[in-house]
């Protein structure tokens, strides 16, 4: 039998073309395999072939571990205290081997070597095509759909294949086998079988490649796309901006009579874009962004990151757009949160605010309606203003005279001090499983005791658009704390269960 493995190696070394020693490692490692099944654990097995006689040996060993680490994979480690006990200068990564009862190879055993590396050559071959795809740098996948696969469909390119899942689809698109497709390559993932390129044609970076490959002006460097939001097969906007004056950027990009942005509409099943100018004041940008709505004022909240947009009656359902869509892509474009209102809305909001902030000045600053009025009309919103403001500046409020300065001064920072003293008592009531949550800083901690959330449960209660208005996150940074903050809740529910 062992000659009989000796002539397997060799045949298939030369009908293959690959070396001896990858044959008896693919050989091996099938001999091992078979060995694990006899036992009931996860055992560590290793089987040594003599490369002249056939001859080979069997072993069970165990990996040496510090004492303190303990034992993670107890069928496959020892402590080094134990293992000492039977090699005194064993030292920790290193094994300690039983020998073990070989199985025999069989005809069996000798075809399941063979397909074992067979598939090693196969897995070899497949990177090594993938490996020269990859090297041409291509961002664009060009290929053929050749089947369905749960779905998901798998499209062709020489002997290299894709995966187009479903949810990277246009919406609506209807490809079927045969038809020539373009996608974004995403990513590349080596543990997927038979088609490991993952690719996308919903991609805001695919509309990006697509207008690259479109504008020569781009690649040129002479036009930048800042950004790209969509709503896959149905509308879009990018934002670009030019490096070189001479070049009208939209114009450029829209091309003559339309022909650069159709291109691009055309593979995109139809999907009209926007393009905007982008500008690096925000304002400017949402502006821009929410066309074709023209935009009356523009209030920008940096602490939110959000901005309150006012539009006429008449461009109000233009502004938003059908389902939300417009305020939503332009929201996606800038990176600012929209909100959209009419002047009557502004009015309520502005009046609201300044009830608050009328408020505020009134009881901690134990001032009348007057007073309060002449900071906001100076345009004071925080106690913090009113404190720390240039002296020279407050004393230019002509209804101030300069004791009355100082006092408001000195009551704004009293007020202050007595706040932070209430605001640390709120947070050292904070649980300590609260603050240990991951993605939580000490002003978001701050933030969240100042609202009555002290424990993680409290958090994990709170709607999105309510822990947004807390802490001013977006909404998805929002949303993935909270689902944080329930896993606790998922994995008591599973320790009962068991």
């Amino acid at each position: 039998m062992n000659r009989e493995l000796l002539m397997l190696v060799e045949a298939i070394s030369r009908e293959k073309n690959v070396e001896r020693d990858l044959v008896f490692g693919a050989v091996e490692a099938a001999l091992a395999q078979a060995t694990k099944k006899l036992y009931e654990g996860d055992v560590d097995i290793r089987v040594a072939i003599d490369r002249d006689t056939g001859n080979y040996e069997t072993f069970r060993r165990w990996h040496v571990v510090p004492d303190e680490a303990g034992l993670q994979l107890p069928d496959q480690e020892i402590l080094l205290f134990e293992a000492k006990e039977q090699i005194p200068d064993i030292e920790v990564d290193e094994y300690i081997e039983e020998s073990v009862d070989s199985v025999p190879i069989g005809r069996i055993g000798a075809m399941a070597a063979k397909q074992v590396i067979l598939q090693k050559i196969r897995d070899a071959e497949r990177e090594m095509l993938l490996n020269d795809f990859m090297s041409r740098g291509d961002k664009i996948f060009v290929g053929t759909v050749k089947r369905m696969d749960k779905g998901d469909i798998i499209v062709e390119s020489g002997r290299v294949e894709g995966r187009l899942r479903r949810s990277e689809m246009i919406p609506k698109e209807n490809l079927r086998t045969g038809d020539r497709v373009r996608a974004m390559i995403m990513e590349v993932d080596l543990t997927l079988r038979g088609a490991p390129i993952i690719l996308s044609r919903s991609a805001p970076e695919f509309m990006i490649e697509l207008f690259r490959q479109e504008v020569p002006e781009i690649e040129q460097g002479l036009l930048e796309i800042k950004s790209c939001a969509r709503d896959a097969g149905s509308r879009a906007k990018i934002a670009v901006l030019s490096h070189d004056k001479r070049v009208d950027p939209i114009g450029t990009c829209v091309g003559v009579r339309g022909t650069r942005v159709n291109a691009v509409t055309n593979e995109l099943a139809g999907e009209r874009v926007d393009i905007v100018l982008w500008s690096e004041d925000p304002a400017q940008f949402v502006i821009g962004a929410l066309a074709p709505a023209n935009v009356q004022s523009i209030v920008v909240d940096e602490e939110k990151h959000a901005m309150d947009v006012v539009v006429d009656e008449e461009n109000l359902a233009i502004a938003i757009g059908r389902g939300g869509q417009n305020v939503r892509l332009a929201s996606d474009l800038t990176g600012w949160k929209i909100n959209i209102m009419d002047a009557a809305e502004s009015a309520q909001k502005q009046a609201d605010e300044t009830g608050t902030l009328r408020k505020l000045f009134m009881e901690k600053l134990d001032v009348d309606e007057e007073i309060a009025d002449i900071l906001i009309a100076e345009g004071f919103t925080s106690l913090e203003e009113v404190a720390y403001v240039p002296l020279q500046e407050m004393l230019e409020i002509e209804s101030f005279d300069e004791d009355t300065v100082n006092e408001l001064r000195a009551r704004a920072k009293d007020a202050l001090l007595t706040m932070e003293i209430a605001r640390e008592e709120s947070v050292e009531e904070v649980s300590q499983d609260l603050r240990d949550l991951e993605g939580l800083t000490p002003e978001l901690i701050a933030k969240l005791a100042d609202n009555g959330v002290h424990t993680l449960d409290d958090l994990a209660d709170l709607a999105v658009d309510e822990l947004t208005d807390i802490t001013g996150q977006s909404a998805d940074e929002a949303k993935a704390l909270i689902m944080k903050a329930r896993e606790h809740w998922f994995t008591n529910d599973a320790a009962s269960q068991e």
